[in-house]
């Protein structure tokens, strides 16, 4: 099943759904007219419930076309964003860094950074160097807490594109203020399309391409098979000790990074799921400087 938002925030974003080579609004299907969070339709009795209904109740419904050029974000409002770092030896080769040994390079990100596909992206004036970083999303269907890995599909509902910006001169600074530099505005897309977890077969998976591309050439491709953490440690490393609400997006890391200048496009490809385009622009000049001290204390 493959899921979107459609609308805008001025008129209100609805669900689309799609059974059968084509797209239905989920406000038409009997018993879903209230539904507002993709994350209440990832559990498998729930994703069995609506295909169900969807069957029964299809042929009087009215196909619509949703543009998913200009898609909202598919992260539920509220919902936690986590992200692993170096994940790909390429990726880590650039920042000059040691992929981790334990577990990834994790941080947490605002749900204010999110935009909808298409939207501008802005470079904030507090940094000279902001890349952008396609990656593959997991999105949690069921709420969980210390997911073994052999049973980390049970807890995933489905897939996504992401494109994830990073003030890139901030981390080489200190590799501290990660979540500061990548919670500016503007700094991460998740969508435009979420396809769910039983469309795909693990080795359908860890063949998947993930791209980075920057005013249509290719900065730098690879498929999870590439990953040092694959989805099962992902899964299991995030929701160690913590529970992890059904909606929740795991980015999974990036192949590699693309400088990005106002001007650019740049895109997430990933195959089979769905492509983020997005135009870069400057921001406009900030009153105060907002970046933190530079220093390099290593206390807690």
């Amino acid at each position: 099943m493959r899921i979107t938002r459609t609308g805008t925030s001025a008129t209100g974003h609805g669900i689309a759904v799609h059974h059968r080579d084509q797209w239905f609004n989920l406000s038409d299907v009997p018993g879903y007219a209230g539904t507002t969070r993709i994350g209440d339709l990832l559990g498998e009795t729930h994703r069995r419930e609506l295909t169900g209904a969807l069957e029964r109740h299809a042929p009087a419904l009215t196909p619509v076309r949703p543009d998913p050029g200009l898609a909202p974000t598919v992260v539920d409002p509220g919902a936690d964003i986590w992200g692993a770092g170096l994940n790909y030896r390429r990726h880590s080769q650039d920042l000059q860094s040691e992929q981790p040994r334990s577990g990834p390079g994790s941080y947490l990100r605002p749900a204010g950074c999110l935009i909808g596909n298409g939207d501008h992206i802005d470079l904030p004036s507090q940094s000279r160097r902001v890349t952008a970083e396609a990656e593959l999303g997991l999105v949690i269907g069921t709420t969980c807490k210390n997911v073994e890995r052999a049973e980390w599909r049970s807890v995933v509902g489905g897939v996504t594109a992401v494109l994830d910006m990073t003030a890139e001169d901030v981390i080489r600074e200190n590799p501290r203020h990660i979540p500061w530099a990548k919670g500016f505005d503007t700094f991460c897309s998740v969508g435009p399309v979420l396809v769910t977890l039983d469309e795909f077969g693990d080795d359908d998976l860890t063949a998947l391409r993930i791209a980075t591309v920057r005013n249509g050439e290719t900065i730098a491709a690879a498929t999870p098979a590439d990953m040092k953490f694959g989805l099962d440690r992902l899964v299991e490393y995030f929701s160690a000790g913590r529970t992890l609400e059904a909606g929740t997006v795991i980015c999974t890391g990036t192949p590699g990074a693309a400088v990005i200048h106002a001007g650019d496009t740049v895109q997430a490809v990933v195959q089979d799921v769905g492509t983020l385009t997005h135009p870069v622009r400057q921001q406009g000049a900030v009153r105060h400087e907002e970046r933190p001290p530079a220093f390099r204390s290593e206390g807690g």
